[in-house]
């Protein structure tokens, strides 16, 4: 039996026509073509057949299949004009998807942001597939090439984080995140914050990253180095203006630049907490926020360069991301709802794709 599919010739739907005269079954023209039986049985559905409800007598023609009239439909609907591509170069959903892109969201976040906000124009809905594959599909060149930089990850590969011992250096008696309290564990209310360095070349420069649990609400903060006096100035400058309520908790790991944590607890009224050692997988948001902030800061380059005021820029595009977490809602609406200004938060939601 043929394996690569083709379609009927007009000879074999000549033989389908003399054979279905003949009384012969689909299963029986499918061997003879050396065709699957379910492409004999839809040729005969899609036009028209019908077996009839008592059998026929020898050389009774079974009406139904006609194989001219099937040729004739089959080259009508080979020509008929396709659907138009829904993200068409020319088109305005294209336009505010690429735009879109152009932000940093994920194709995920602008298909589900559509969604979301046009719950009844499905012609603004469109898949997460769908742009990765308009994406992909645009001719090789330059064209390509920078719609693929619009992805965070537009790397054919990954290399794996390395697996040798860690050299962070190590301090003692640490409060635990095993006892940090249900009210951070649950992410049931904002104010529990997960924390980390983001390095940049050769370890010389480092951005405090600071995000809230229950919100995603991210906060950078410019260091001047990367020791504990300067993760110490820092943190206490990025906490300094919140309101009690926002200063909970702070969840880190056990890198050295913490060594004044302490300090940093009397000065702002964080009760701070530690991860274990070599378990990224507990302060999973921070993580994952900093795989996000690699678009704007990425490996390998000078962070001090960036001013507060830049980094404040980049905190608050993040902010008016929508996450999937955050059911495609954006921090900055979350934080606004959790402290009562819904008034604000539906204004941040109402703006999202301005």
């Amino acid at each position: 039996m043929v394996q690569n599919y083709s379609h009927l010739s007009a000879e074999e739907r000549g033989a389908i026509m003399v054979g279905k005269a003949r009384g012969e079954s689909a299963r029986q023209l499918a061997i003879l073509l050396g065709r699957s039986p379910s492409t004999i049985s839809r040729e005969l559905a899609r036009n028209g057949h019908r077996e009839p409800s008592a059998s026929p007598r020898l050389g009774r023609p079974t009406l139904g299949y006609d194989a001219l009239r099937a040729g004739q439909r089959a080259r009508r609907l080979a020509h008929k004009a396709r659907r138009p591509h829904k993200l068409h170069r020319d088109g305005a959903l294209w336009r505010l998807v690429r735009h879109l892109l152009a932000r940093r969201w994920s194709p995920q976040e602008v298909s589900r942001t559509l969604r979301r906000q046009h719950p009844d124009e499905p012609a603004k809905h469109v898949s997460h597939e769908t742009i990765y594959t308009a994406i992909y599909a645009a001719p090789r060149g330059e064209l390509r090439r920078g719609l693929v930089a619009l992805l965070r990850q537009h790397k054919c590969a990954r290399r794996p984080r390395g697996q040798g011992a860690n050299r962070r250096g190590r301090m003692h008696d640490l409060p635990s995140i095993h006892d940090r309290p249900p009210e951070a564990n649950e992410r049931l209310l904002p104010g529990h914050w997960e924390g980390d360095f983001l390095k940049g070349a050769r370890n010389q420069s480092s951005v405090g990253v600071l995000v809230d649990r229950r919100t995603l609400f991210l906060k950078l903060v410019k260091m001047d180095g990367c020791s504990a006096e300067d993760a110490l100035k820092g943190f206490s400058r990025a906490f300094g203006p919140l309101p009690p309520a926002l200063r909970q908790t702070l969840t880190y790991d056990q890198g050295k630049e913490m060594a004044l944590y302490k300090t940093l607890s009397r000065r702002t009224g964080l009760a701070i907490y530690f991860a274990d050692p070599r378990s990224p997988w507990q302060r999973g948001i921070c993580e994952n926020t900093n795989g996000l902030l690699r678009q704007y800061l990425p490996k390998g380059t000078d962070l001090s360069v960036h001013s507060q005021r830049k980094l404040d820029a980049i905190a608050r595009e993040m902010n008016l991301r929508p996450r999937a977490t955050l059911d495609y809602h954006c921090p900055a609406e979350m934080i606004m709802r959790a402290l009562g200004r819904d008034d604000l938060a539906q204004a941040i939601d109402d703006a999202l794709l301005d």
